[in-house]
């Protein structure tokens, strides 16, 4: 994954709330309720961005699945360790399902 469309995105999306919250800010009632302020730029600025950042949010996500299948591959040593104890003691003549200290 490339880091300038992922900067590029993420600059976007904070100018589309910083310039609503900005303008807010200059009116009198937002100035008391700056809280409310920033509610409001907030949803202005996930609206705009849903609207006009189609293309830098799949740029910057383009790389992100070949980033994941690295990180996945399945390793078989604990897996199946794991399963193979699971099997010895479910084999096992003596395992209780039933048995309240198994749980």
């Amino acid at each position: 994954m490339k880091a300038r469309p992922a900067i590029l995105y993420s600059v976007l999306r904070l100018l589309m709330f910083l310039v609503p919250f900005g303008l807010m800010m200059l009116l009198p009632i937002f100035q008391e309720f700056y809280w409310l302020a920033a509610i409001f730029a907030a949803l202005i600025g996930v609206s705009l961005s849903v609207i006009f950042l189609r293309r830098p949010l799949a740029a910057a996500t383009a790389g992100l699945p070949a980033r994941g299948e690295g990180r996945h591959r399945h390793t078989p040593g604990a897996a199946d360790a794991d399963a193979e104890t699971e099997d010895a003691i479910l084999d096992d003549e003596s395992y209780d399902e039933d048995d309240p200290d198994l749980r």
